[in-house]
């Protein structure tokens, strides 16, 4: 570890280092060259451990020396502290998880196969006593009023998109370079976005059968694409087999009597009315993770997660994985494992990673033993404050490095960068300029169209933040319909149906030419990386393979006006892959418009025009 000496020779330089078990120390640097040097040992358990540095000046002075990340400064008192995170040597995620694409499917809104299988479908929750407003056009809107006669809205209007649909169309992810489909959640329910699980062995009749979600795990295995399924553990629906309040199923749901099999899954305080719901929700009753028989149910040999693996599908997303014990995660992380070593378990965790803190403590995300990766919002957080002009290229770099500082390299590289969910704004409306989804209400929403001009700079940046989502290290995540130009603000809005022959070309031909270039290029896949601002408005992504000679750069000028830069790779030195040279002499290709790149002395020289990517391959 090195810290500059303030221009004092004199100076006695101190290491503190303290981590999140209370154990402290200080120790002595040597001095070399003007700078200080120390090397210690970290702690066996995984955990956090910070430092900064003290300088004792040969003038009886002490100052301080320290950051959160990057380059530090001198101070005159207690300075922020860097991190690091101890996490288990052994722990490696999957390859074909960090080096593919993943395509995230909200099921009933990507393609129907059959509107008349669709609406005789749909009979079986009618005929279990449930209110479904049922669309009859692709294209028409998504409802966000309550239905005629309810006091409340309810997601229960339905497109009748399906396992079968999804089928339909493998190929053209395929094409995509889709190696992974994540599915919003799949099975019975009787809310459109399936969050409020009926039966977890149970596959909803609006979306298929388990011989059709066979039929597709099998079909998308044949193209090397793998399914995800969306893992909702923390809470089940109270229109359940479990809980039963509604008195639907045969099996005694622990609502209806104390001696139902899943009592325990629950906790009630008083009479059965009065039970912990997620967030307050009384549709959504909160489940005990580790109560043995909820455990066993999920986790257990022949738990849910076993029975959906045989079935073909082996990877889960884990939703609201914060809620969730570590010990849980870590039970579910083992059978994954079991099932297959391959697998991956990706949480739903808004925050960094690594100093995530909760009743139990610090949680253990990070450590080896629980997530492969998580849903990166901070990328989409950084991202959308730059290219909206809410920060500028040194903020967005200081968000990035942060988190590569303080993830385990196979996380970072394993994280899900992803610019739209279900759960935000769609980029493409984020990018326009939209209001904060939080500041506005639902009939807002609806209302919300950004101008002309706005939305074609929003479609603009959306290719910026494509090209940056594919350069960077970490798993490019497109949500349907972006590669399409879709447009939304919040829920429901960002789940509307994928407009099938009425895509916007402006977007889909750079977008998918964006895919097509991380799918081919082993540099954009694995490569080694550099990144950093290059001025306030431009960002550059540097990946090389030494062994190979194969190397990528993508530059980003989120300005409205022209923007000459030069990219130096020893300038950027910020990282584990900022030590030795990189050589750049051959010639590069640009991905959009087919323009050539011919290197300076080692250099890359480049006139961005306004609101431009460049994505130069070479080998």
């Amino acid at each position: 570890m090195e810290a500059e000496c303030g221009g004092d020779p004199g100076a006695r330089v101190v290491i503190r280092l303290y981590n999140q078990f209370g154990t402290e120390s200080f120790s002595d640097m040597s001095l070399e060259n003007g700078r200080a040097r120390a090397d210690v040992a970290m702690p066996q358990t995984p955990c956090l451990v910070w430092y900064y540095f003290l300088i004792h000046t040969s003038d009886g002075r002490t100052l301080y020396y320290g950051a959160d990340s990057g380059e530090g400064k001198l101070e005159f008192n207690e300075p922020r502290a860097y991190q690091i995170t101890v996490y288990d040597a052994s722990f490696q995620t999957p390859r074909h998880w960090r080096e593919g694409i993943v395509y995230q499917i909200f099921p009933d809104r990507f393609r129907r196969s059959s509107w008349e299988d669709f609406r005789a479908r749909a009979q079986y929750h009618m005929e279990k006593g449930r209110f479904l407003r049922i669309h009859d056009r692709w294209d028409e809107d998504v409802c966000f009023t309550p239905a005629p006669g309810q006091q409340d809205y309810e997601p229960n209007d339905f497109f009748g998109g399906d396992i079968n649909g999804i089928r339909e169309k493998l190929g053209y992810l395929a094409g995509l370079g889709v190696t992974t489909i994540y599915l919003n959640p799949i099975f019975e329910s009787s809310s459109n976005h399936r969050y409020d699980t009926a039966d977890y062995h149970h596959i909803d009749p609006i979306f298929g059968s388990e011989e059709e979600f066979r039929a597709l795990c099998a079909e998308a295995g044949e193209l090397g694409i793998r399914i995800m399924l969306d893992g909702v553990f923390s809470h089940t629906g109270a229109d359940s087999r479990y809980f039963d309040k509604f008195s639907r199923y045969e099996d005694v749901g622990a609502y209806e009597a104390e001696d139902s099999p899943y009592k325990n899954w629950y906790t009630f305080h008083g009479d059965r009315k009065h039970y912990e719901c997620w967030w307050g929700f009384p549709s959504l009753p909160n489940v005990n993770e580790l109560e043995p028989g909820y455990t066993a149910f999920i986790a257990g040999e022949q738990g849910v997660l076993s029975h959906w693996a045989g079935a073909g599908a082996k990877d889960w997303r884990l939703d609201v994985a914060d809620e969730l014990p570590d010990e849980f995660i870590r039970i579910l992380r083992r059978r994954l494992k079991q099932n297959d070593p391959e697998s991956v378990l990706l949480g739903e965790v808004w925050d960094d990673c690594s100093n995530k803190y909760g009743p139990e403590g610090r949680r253990g995300y990070v450590s080896g033993d629980e997530l492969d990766s998580a849903m990166n919002y901070p990328f989409t957080e950084a991202m959308v404050a730059f290219f909206t002009g809410h920060s500028d290229a040194y903020a967005l770099d200081h968000a990035l490095q942060t988190l590569r500082e303080h993830y385990p390299r196979p996380f970072f590289e394993a994280c899900l960068n992803l610019i739209s969910s279900h759960d935000i704004i769609r980029a493409a409306t984020a990018l326009s300029g939209a209001p904060d989804r939080n500041a506005v209400s639902r009939k807002l929403q609806a209302a919300y169209q950004p101008g002309e001009k706005d939305q074609q700079k929003g479609f603009r940046r959306l290719i910026l933040a494509a090209a940056l989502q594919v350069s960077l290290p970490g798993v490019p995540c497109v949500y349907y319909g972006d590669e399409a130009g879709m447009t939304g603000m919040s829920d429901p809005f960002n789940r509307a149906t994928y407009p099938w022959g009425g895509e916007n070309e402006s977007v889909f031909s750079p977008y998918t030419a964006l895919l097509a270039a991380r799918r081919d290029s082993l540099a954009l896949k694995r490569g080694l990386c550099r990144m950093g601002a290059l001025s306030p408005e431009v960002y550059a992504v540097l990946r090389w393979l030494p062994d190979t000679g194969e190397y990528a750069a993508m530059f980003v000028n989120r300005a409205e006006r022209e923007q000459s830069v030069t990219l130096r790779p020893g300038d950027m030195t910020q990282g584990p892959d900022g030590e030795g040279d990189v050589h750049l002499i051959r010639p590069m290709k640009e991905t959009l418009t087919g323009e050539m790149l011919t290197p300076e002395n080692g250099e890359l020289r480049v006139t961005l025009p306004p609101l431009t990517a460049r994505l130069y391959l070479g080998k």
